[in-house]
């Protein structure tokens, strides 16, 4: 993609955006997709000819940040920005903002790869979901054993009769556990 020109994208005085290379109009979101896939572009005033894309992409981050639960810029971030505008520290800050987010990048792919070796392939969330569901499992069980009675509801006829039949069994038991102490109480008498 480093060899293939930028395409070019055209502001009109309505606003409007005109991708000249699909011939289509586009939205500001249209082209955070095309950021987020690592396409190219510039973005021109189609009245003067001035190269805009630095407002446009800035206009791109506004509206990202003014979704619910997509704030990134921390608002200390933010104000220290501000103060640097006019700041003799001025023009050191956007190559040291560039080699930090290159950096953060590259830390980036390291962490998603180390996360997708440590879960097997696998993300961490679907890991966490699998877990949640073997946790689920054991619960209803368990829920189960102190509560035989409240399965009925979930489970067919079938598997309803089950507990009634584990009680039989169980009175069966100690019926017979009774009729050996009291043989064994009875023996015990006559020695």
């Amino acid at each position: 993609m480093a060899n293939e020109e930028p395409i070019t994208i055209k502001k009109y005085a309505n606003r409007r955006l005109y991708n000249t290379g699909t011939s289509t109009y586009v939205t500001l979101e249209d082209l955070a997709v095309m950021v987020k896939a690592g396409e190219d572009f510039v973005v021109f005033d189609a009245k003067s000819g001035d190269d805009i894309t630095r407002s446009v992409l800035a206009q791109i981050i506004f509206e990202q940040e003014a979704k619910e639960g997509q704030q990134l810029l921390p608002i200390n971030f933010l104000r220290q920005l501000i103060r640097f505008y006019g700041d003799s520290m001025q023009m050191l800050v956007p190559r040291y903002l560039e080699v930090s987010i290159e950096s953060l990048t590259r830390e980036q792919a390291k962490f998603r790869e180390q996360m997708s070796s440590a879960f097997g392939g696998g993300t961490p969330f679907g890991m966490l979901e699998q877990q949640a569901r073997r946790n689920m499992e054991v619960f209803e069980k368990a829920f189960g054993m102190f509560a035989p009675f409240a399965r009925r509801h979930s489970m067919g006829e079938d598997k309803a009769a089950e507990p009634a039949g584990d009680i039989d069994e169980l009175k069966r038991q100690l019926d017979e556990m009774q009729k050996r102490l009291s043989k064994l109480a009875d023996k015990d008498k006559k020695d």
